[in-house]
């Protein structure tokens, strides 16, 4: 089958819908052109904060002014104020998240369905999901959250829901913005754009630039931080805006490379007590280097008789090398620092003791992605009887891919200096490709009558993959592959959504859909599927929003993936049933601002979110996957808090602004089990605190300060990749943005 013939047709269909003699047939009559946010609506999930107040379903709209608030260069921190969204830290910068969404897991977010401007942002979604890239947090314009039924929109992974990261738009006018901000360990933010709008043509040119030192203190000396050049551009033309089939079509391309000398390798409990940032000497020549490029092109057919069409082709391609420790004198790392007296000739290789030759395993984890597919969304708006009607039937082709090609150099530990002894031949560790091609269609219907809401849809997911396996040296692709197993998967996934309006002020609503999660190339599990069920009220008069909804996922059969990042412990890339799960829980918000409510000329926001989760293994089993091991029925999953507290308060004035946010992260358990919690299998608890002020200094002109982690708090964060890894320490900003 060639795959290509239908991403062609459908650019074909576009291009010739945008053609000049198009434009020759049509009437003029007085007709406004969309704006930026009328072209991204098919994609959107949520839309905007009216439509999350009155959704079938639980979601969340934070929209500029709630990013800027805190001016956070790091998603997971914004994210934290969603209830039912969890946010793992790993190396404190958050650039490489591991986000979950009520109980789905939260490894590098490969169990929720990620979106840029609504479209597969994860380097290869259904072949390899693990987000090793992941958008650059300061040209973030908007974010949506949908965790309720509606998130069968999106797929293909509808068991925890789905982010969308809306990216800078095209300003409708000339205009643009430029922020440096300069910070602990010789930390440089940057980001700047500027764009601007014409009667039938648009355009952005956009760049972010980071630097910084780290934080954390390698043995000997030497930098832990990394560096980050992003850059993205946007033109759009357009028909002429009186035209009666208005037309629109965008080109978006992007390029972000990183150098990040970051590990794997973390620290034993004592170490971690005695100097929690403290970095051992066996990670010093670690390293990860990426590079994503990304192509989009959007037409956007509005035929002013309630038909709309939107339809994107996108190509992204990555590659990231992550040199890093794997092993030493034959023990994986994990069981050297669980275990550093059972261990000592390792741990003392590690913290820079002489060793033989050959001791420290490096391991050159070559990689490289590439996704890329046709989407198409067909709107229409009509009328039957006292119903009205938005109808939307959307079709994605697409294809990814993941080929790993990797070596192991090994080293010397001499008086705390790593020596290459061994330089390992290309290939020699892994060789192997997986591939996935994908078609999804989706059909749902958004019901308007009388006070109801309804929203009935259907999608449907068909799956191919492969993984080709070749012999492990550096010409073994010459002589083809060595294995090759191939599979299919497809999948039905229903999902009905509604919601009552008493009044414009209190609504309640309910949803239910299926969850799914395909499986993995080359993998014997079945495909994870659940039921999952919500129900919630929304009380909104005036300037107060409040929301309480109880959710209960149950799990026919949950999948886990060994990766590096989960710990190891198993082949990398093996999948594993675990069977029957139950997720449920409670989620909890409430947002106002009391001087504009009362009328004062200070306004003083405030606002609180809670979640509430129990998660549990519904049948026993063994299984060599790290954070499972042993499961007997009631054991608690691993790295899902039980409980999370956001808070928010503020303090605004003309100019001015001030704003405290205080998330409270639960210690969570490591491996699954129930009862006490081993002090090696659990995470701390923390309240972390963060501060943000600016002052207007002119129109144009801002200046802006930051502190994150107030209070120093001290926290063990995670216990994966390997070992106990700290939350970041406090870290203090100032800087100016200048719009112009």
């Amino acid at each position: 089958m060639n795959h290509l013939a239908p991403a062609r047709m459908a650019v074909a269909v576009s291009v010739a819908l945008f053609a000049p003699a198009a434009f020759a047939q049509v009437q003029v009559v007085a007709a406004p052109a969309p704006d930026q946010a009328t072209l991204l609506d098919r994609l959107t999930v949520v839309g905007s904060v009216e439509n999350a107040q009155q959704a079938p379903g639980s979601a969340a709209y934070l929209d500029a002014d709630t990013l800027q608030a805190h001016d956070y260069r790091d998603l997971q921190r914004a994210l934290r104020q969603v209830p039912g969204v969890y946010a793992i830290d790993e190396e404190g910068y958050g650039l490489r998240p591991n986000i979950g969404i009520r109980g789905s897991g939260t490894d590098r977010n490969s169990r929720i369905t990620v979106l840029e401007d609504g479209v597969l942002i994860a380097p290869a979604a259904y072949a390899a999901p693990a987000a090793y890239y992941f958008p650059t947090a300061s040209r973030i314009h908007e974010v949506e959250v949908r965790k309720g039924s509606s998130a069968i929109r999106s797929g293909p992974r509808t068991t925890g829901g789905t982010v969308n990261l809306i990216s800078t738009p095209i300003p409708q006018s000339t205009s643009g913005e430029i922020d440096f901000a300069y910070g602990t360990d010789q930390t440089v933010q940057a980001h700047a754009w500027a764009g601007g709008s014409g009667e039938r043509t648009g355009w952005l040119l956009e760049t972010a630039q980071q630097q910084t030192d780290g934080y954390k203190r390698l043995d000997g000396g030497g930098d832990t931080g990394y560096v980050l050049e992003d850059y993205l551009a946007k033109f759009r033309i357009a028909s002429d805006p009186s035209a009666t089939v208005y037309q629109s079509l965008e080109l978006k391309l992007g390029k972000v490379e990183q150098d990040g000398d970051e590990t794997y390798l973390g620290l034993t409990d004592a170490d971690f007590r005695a100097a929690p940032n403290r970095r051992y000497a066996a990670s010093q020549v670690d390293n990860i280097r990426t590079d994503h490029e990304q192509a989009e092109l959007r037409h956007h057919l509005d035929f002013a008789n309630g038909v709309d069409l939107t339809t994107v082709a996108y190509r992204n391609d990555f590659s990231r090398n992550w040199y890093k420790l794997a092993s030493v004198g034959g023990a994986g790392l994990g069981d050297i620092l669980s275990d550093p007296d059972g261990f000592a000739d390792q741990y003392g290789w590690i913290t820079g003791q002489t060793s033989p030759d050959d001791a420290l395993v490096v391991r050159n984890n070559n990689r490289s992605y590439r996704a890329q597919g046709v989407q198409s969304v067909l709107g229409l708006a009509t009328r039957t009887g006292a119903a009205d009607h938005q109808i939307e039937f959307g079709v994605r082709w697409h294809e990814d891919d993941e080929d790993r090609f990797q070596d192991d150099d090994r080293y010397r530990m001499q008086d705390g200096r790593m020596v290459l002894t061994t330089d390992g031949l290309p290939g020699t560790q892994d060789n192997r490709i997986g591939e996935a091609r994908a078609w999804s269609v989706y059909l749902q219907d958004e019901i308007h009558t009388g006070n109801w809401i309804v929203v009935p849809g259907l999608r449907y997911e068909d799956i191919d993959l492969r993984r080709l396996d070749f012999a492990r040296q550096p010409d073994g692709r010459d002589a083809g592959p060595t294995r090759v197993v191939e599979s299919s998967v497809s999948a039905l996934i229903p999902g009905i959504g509604a919601t009552y309006l008493f009044n414009d002020a209190l609504n309640v609503f309910a949803s239910a859909h299926r969850g799914f999660n395909p499986p993995g190339p080359g993998s014997s599990v079945d495909a994870e599927t659940s039921v999952n069920v919500e129900a919630g009220l929304r009380w909104h008069p005036g300037a107060l929003a409040t929301e309480l909804v109880g959710f209960w996922n149950d799990y026919d059969n949950l999948v886990g993936t060994c990766t590096a990042s989960s710990g190891g412990g198993c082949e990398l890339g093996d999948q594993f049933d675990g069977g029957e799960v139950r997720v449920r829980g409670l989620e909890a918000s409430a947002s106002i601002d009391v001087g504009r409510a009362n009328g004062w000329s200070l306004g003083v926001p405030l606002g609180v979110g809670y979640t509430y989760t129990d998660a549990r293994f519904r049948n026993g089993f063994s299984s060599s996957f790290e954070e499972w091991g042993d499961v007997a029925r009631g054991d608690e999953l691993p790295y899902l808090p039980e409980q999370a507290l956001n808070v928010r308060a503020g303090i605004e004035g003309a100019g001015w602004r001030v704003n405290l946010a205080g998330n409270y992260i639960d210690a969570m358990r490591t491996v699954a089990g129930q009862g006490p919690v081993p002090d090696g299998e659990r995470t701390g608890s923390a309240f972390v605190v963060d501060l943000s002020a600016s002052y207007d200094l002119t129109h144009a002109a801002q200046l802006f300060a930051r502190v994150e982690n107030v209070t120093d708090e001290t926290w063990i964060a995670s216990r994966r990749p390997e070992g106990v890894r700290p939350g970041a320490p406090r870290m203090t900003f100032v800087g100016m943005r200048v719009r112009f």
